[in-house]
C-alpha cells in the first residue's frame, strides 16, 4: 500500500486555488445499486463540496469501462477492484482509490424451468448456458470460480454475454441462458416475476465467504496509477467525496437512500427498489477503505480461473491504495 508524501498538505492548498479540470469517471453500469455511491455522491453535493467537477458516464460492462480508463478517454472508473489485479497481470498499472464494497453485491441465478429440470447448485452447471456482462468482466471471473470450486470444468459450459437489466431479463425469459450472475436491482425483478431463483448469494458477508472463502472488495473507485501521482490533491479530493458517501450510507435506512436517487433509477416501482437496496446494505463498506485480506482473496480467486494470473508475482500493493482516505470522515 502506498503513503503520500508530507508535502501532500501543500499541494492541496495549491491546488485549491486554481480551477478544477474536469474529471471524467466512467461506471460499468450507473444504474446497478452496487455502484450506487457514484450517483449518490454527485447528488450529496460532496464532488462540489471538494471543489471538483466530475461527470459521471455509463458503461454497462466493467471490462469496456477499463478500456475507456487505459485509452485515456476517462480519469477514473467505477467498477470492480479485481480489474486491477488482472490489468497487472497485463502490465498496466491501476489501483483502487476508494473501496464501495466488500463483497461482489451480485448473484448466480438459475431460471424457475432450469431449475425445475434439475439445476440445483453450481455442480449442475454442465451442459448448461450461463449469463455474464461481458466476457473477461467480474461476472466472468466469479462464475468460472463458482463452477471449477463446484467441480464443473470450463469446457463444460458456455458463458453467453446479456449484459445486465433488461438485456440478462430478456435473455432468462428466452431461455437463452439457464443460469447467469447479476446485480441489484435486476436480482429483485427476477425473483418478483418468479423468472428465476437464487443459486449462490454474493450480497453479504456470510454467503460470500461460504462461496468464495473470504471477503472479495469489489466496486470501487479505480485510477491509473501515473494519474493518481501526478494529480495527489484530485485523487484525495474524490477519495474524501466518496468516503463521505459511505459514511451517508452506513447511518441511512434503504428508504432514505432512495429518496435521493433520480426516478429514472427506480422507475414505478419505487418498493422494488427499496427492497433491493434493503438486501444490499450489508455489502457496503463504511469508510471507503479496503478491507484487511481482502485483496488476498482476489488474488486467489482470479488465480485459480486465469492463467495469465496463476504463478505470476502481482504486487498487490501496487492494485489499491487507503492513503487518500481521510482518518477523520466527516
Amino acid at each position: 500500500m502506498r503513503f503520500l508524501p508530507l508535502a501532500l498538505a501543500a499541494t492541496l492548498a495549491c491546488s485549491a486555488a486554481q480551477a478544477a479540470e474536469p474529471i471524467t469517471i466512467m461506471v460499468g453500469g450507473i444504474n446497478k445499486i452496487i455502484y450506487l455511491p457514484a450517483k449518490l455522491t454527485e447528488v450529496l453535493g460532496y464532488f462540489k463540496d471538494e471543489g471538483l467537477t466530475v461527470e459521471l458516464q455509463s458503461q454497462p460492462a466493467g471490462v469496456d469501462a477499463e478500456n475507456q480508463l487505459i485509452a485515456g478517454a476517462v480519469q477514473g472508473v467505477v467498477g470492480f477492484y479485481d480489474h486491477t489485479i488482472d490489468l497487472q497481470s497485463k502490465g498496466k498499472e491501476i489501483e483502487a482509490i476508494a473501496v464501495f464494497c466488500k463483497v461482489p453485491g451480485e448473484a448466480e441465478l438459475v431460471s424457475t424451468k432450469a431449475a425445475a429440470a434439475g439445476f440445483k447448485s453450481m455442480a449442475d452447471a454442465k451442459g448448461k448456458t450461463l449469463g455474464v456482462t461481458g466476457l473477461g468482466s467480474s461476472t466472468d471471473f466469479l462464475t468460472r470460480y463458482l463452477a471449477e470450486r463446484a467441480g464443473v470444468a470450463s469446457k463444460d459450459y458456455t458463458l453467453l454475454p446479456v449484459g445486465a437489466g433488461n438485456t440478462f431479463i430478456a435473455a432468462f425469459k428466452q431461455d437463452r441462458i439457464q443460469g447467469g450472475m447479476t446485480t441489484e436491482p435486476t436480482i429483485s425483478e427476477v425473483l418478483k416475476s418468479g423468472d428465476g431463483k437464487v443459486l449462490v448469494d454474493l450480497r453479504n458477508e456470510k454467503d460470500t465467504v461460504a462461496a468464495l472463502g473470504g471477503l472479495y472488495p469489489a466496486a470501487s473507485l479505480y485510477v491509473q496509477n501515473s494519474w493518481a501521482d501526478a494529480h495527489k490533491a484530485e485523487a484525495a479530493k474524490l477519495a474524501k467525496a466518496f468516503a463521505r458517501t459511505m459514511k451517508w450510507i452506513s447511518t441511512h435506512s434503504a428508504a432514505e437512500i432512495a429518496d435521493k436517487m433520480p426516478k429514472d433509477y427506480y422507475g414505478s416501482d419505487k418498493a422494488l427498489y427499496v427492497s433491493a437496496l434493503q438486501a444490499s446494505l450489508q455489502m457496503f463498506t463504511a469508510d471507503g477503505r479496503m478491507p484487511a485480506g481482502g485483496p488476498e482473496s482476489v488474488l486467489k480467486v482470479l488465480a485459480a480461473t486465469k492463467p495469465a494470473i496463476k504463478g505470476k508475482n502481482i504486487d498487490l500493493s501496487k492494485t489499491y491504495t487507503n492513503a487518500f482516505i481521510p482518518g477523520d470522515i466527516k
